[in-house]
């Protein structure tokens, strides 16, 4: 065969890497929704392949934080002066929280962003790391760090939705994820913004029909999540003007 058996892995991985950074190039959106007159944050997605498969970095957020302690989340944060863009924003925070230094982050793309609580615009940048990379978590922003695999987002084994009010009152579903993490002896509850952005992450790389229930059309992947966007955009603008 003349193919030791130690270069298999190798191109394996290269594999799944080439065609998750195909599959995410074709859902890029640049700087296309920057523009608009909401405050920005970003989160940084980080992807890395273990044992031939994609999986997905996430932090759990101190105890002592205002915003969201304990909930499940990916290194992120608002934007500041010094960003120049979204991605800027991502790799600051990453490195901030986790200790991710930018130049070890492969940035691919950034995806359709989503509107938090606090009406900030959330742009998710997703980057390749190694999967050698230790985290070291600021105790200030983080008490955990977990990593997970990105199928587990289309083929959960424990998901329900909830229901959730937005800030102008309209009544929806998010997605609620529990994983249980035998290395560490942990659940963990994955929900809200975070779920929203690791289904689509996981749409867009693996193409596939989840076994739950999705507000996009599947066949028109990229259309259905900018309009679905664009939508709630307009729902929130509708509802800046009727409070003036």
């Amino acid at each position: 065969l003349g193919m030791s058996r130690r270069s298999f892995p190798f191109a394996s991985r290269k594999s799944v890497k080439e065609k998750a950074r195909l599959r995410l190039r074709e859902f890029d959106v640049g700087d296309k929704f920057s523009r608009l007159p909401l405050p920005k944050a970003s989160v940084l997605l980080p992807l890395m392949v273990r044992e031939g498969k994609l999986h997905l970095l996430l932090t759990v957020r101190s105890a002592q934080l205002r915003r969201s302690p304990g909930e499940v989340c990916f290194p992120g944060g608002k934007s500041e002066a010094i960003d120049k863009d979204e991605i800027d924003t991502a790799l600051r925070e990453a490195k901030e929280e986790v200790g991710l230094q930018p130049e070890k982050v492969e940035v691919i793309c950034r995806l359709v962003p989503g509107i938090d609580k606090m009406n900030h615009l959330v742009t998710p940048v997703v980057g390749f790391i190694e999967d050698t990379f230790q985290a070291i978590p600021n105790p200030d922003e983080v008490s955990d760090v977990f990593i997970m695999p990105l199928e587990y987002f289309i083929k959960p084994l424990n998901y329900k939705t909830l229901p959730y009010k937005t800030s102008s009152g309209h009544l929806s579903w998010v997605h609620c994820f529990r994983y249980d993490d035998h290395e560490h002896k942990m659940s963990f509850r994955i929900w809200g913004l975070t779920a929203h952005f690791a289904v689509f992450l996981a749409l867009v790389i693996f193409g596939k029909r989840p076994t739950f229930e999705v507000d996009y059309d599947l066949d028109n992947l990229i259309s259905s999540s900018e309009n679905n966007f664009m939508n709630l955009y307009a729902s929130l603008y509708e509802r800046k003007k009727s409070n003036l």
